[in-house]
């Protein structure tokens, strides 16, 4: 006997009765709880999975981005793994020191009595104000030969922010006065 089951019809089987319409809930079954085990238990491994990455991701952009800042003087002191390590160091640029060449600035750093060779290699130009006598600032890491491998300078010239001559050198006052009210 085949009989033709319609849209509305009920099916039956020997847990449950369902109809296409809706649920019967005095039978008690509990249709697709099994499944929504499963559901649940992959959204939970992959919540897992990305809270993980993301906090290995973190985890290595902390430890590359840390930068230490050493003078000259505690520079060349430094040893084993220390000489790994991202690290800036600042001075004043030696005069007549600085030569430019394809893909390269080299130059040197003085502080303390000391001197540290520099090699700029990074991509962004120098700045105006890094001209001979200027404080420096480089970011990078020593090389085995003694140079220091520089990614990033930032420099001050010092005579831009002296007071101009005849002048009074402070911040000059203002003539208007507030009331406290």
């Amino acid at each position: 006997m085949s009989e033709s089951i319609g849209p509305k019809q009920a099916l039956t089987s020997p847990e449950c009765s369902f109809s296409c319409d809706r649920i019967d809930a005095s039978s008690g079954c509990k249709r697709g709880g099994s499944i929504s085990v499963k559901k649940q238990a992959k959204f939970g491994i992959g919540i897992g999975v990305i809270v993980v990455s993301m906090g290995f991701l973190a985890w290595l952009g902390y430890g590359e981005s840390k930068t230490y800042y050493h003078t000259i003087a505690e520079l060349q002191t430094l040893q084993g793994r220390a000489l790994k390590q991202r690290m800036r160091v600042g001075g004043t640029v030696a005069p007549n020191s600085i030569r430019r060449y394809t893909g390269r600035v080299d130059f040197v750093l003085e502080g303390e009595g000391k001197t540290l060779p520099i090699t700029y290699i990074g991509s962004d130009p120098l700045p105006d104000t890094f001209v001979d006598k200027a404080q420096a600032l480089v970011e990078g890491s020593p090389s085995s030969d003694g140079r220091f491998v520089a990614e990033h300078v930032q420099a001050k010239c010092a005579s831009k922010y002296e007071a101009a001559p005849g002048g009074s050198g402070g911040a000059t006052a203002s003539s208007t006065q507030r009331s406290g009210t």
